[in-house]
């Protein structure tokens, strides 16, 4: 299953759209902001890992059928992170291969608005009636309790713990169908 469009997916206060060249700058300075990566990657990303971030994040729909969004406010089109699913192909253990791997970032301007459960849900919800995996997994470092919560918001549930790049990580599942968010159902359409 691959996209030749993505799904643009509305919620009460957010829209999920595809990312284009246009969203660089942006894109750049939301993962070249300290407080952004202190607990993805704890360093900054370059120009170049950002442009390269964006190019993986567009690619992976045309050649896996989901991918991540661009998220950005209704209102004001302003935009506040990035939001999908990708296959890292992680040398991991438990290893994550067919299982859409969930992940969201948001700018700091957009913490603590509720964002992040609302953009993750509506996600989960498009994946529930898109998506052929029987769950969707996600990783998080175990001090990041902002994300942990959003994630069981969502209806992630533990699993294990691993290590990725010499950290370690809490993985968590989903089974698809599970509880994805206390807002309404989104609207989708394509782009």
């Amino acid at each position: 299953m691959t996209f030749d469009t993505v799904p643009v997916i509305e919620t009460l206060r957010l829209r999920l759209r595809p990312q284009c060249a246009d969203d660089f700058s942006a894109s750049f300075r939301m993962w070249s902001s300290p407080d952004v990566v202190r607990h993805i990657t704890g360093k900054p990303s370059t120009r170049q890992e950002s442009w390269s971030r964006l190019l993986r994040n567009i690619g992976h729909w045309k050649l896996l059928g989901y991918g991540y969004w661009l998220v950005e406010e209704r209102t004001t089109g302003l935009f506040v992170g990035e939001i999908g699913f990708a296959d890292f192909k992680r040398e991991i253990e438990p290893n994550l291969d067919g299982l859409p791997e969930s992940g969201w970032v948001l700018t700091p301007e957009a913490h603590g608005k509720g964002y992040a459960t609302e953009a993750v849900g509506a996600a989960l919800a498009w994946a529930d009636g898109s998506l052929p995996a029987p769950c969707t997994v996600c990783m998080i470092a175990p001090q990041n309790e902002a994300s942990i919560n959003v994630a069981r918001k969502c209806g992630y549930e533990d699993w294990t713990t691993a290590t990725v790049n010499a950290e370690p990580v809490i993985l968590f599942r989903r089974a698809r169908g599970g509880a994805s968010s206390p807002f309404d159902r989104p609207s989708t359409t394509l782009a």
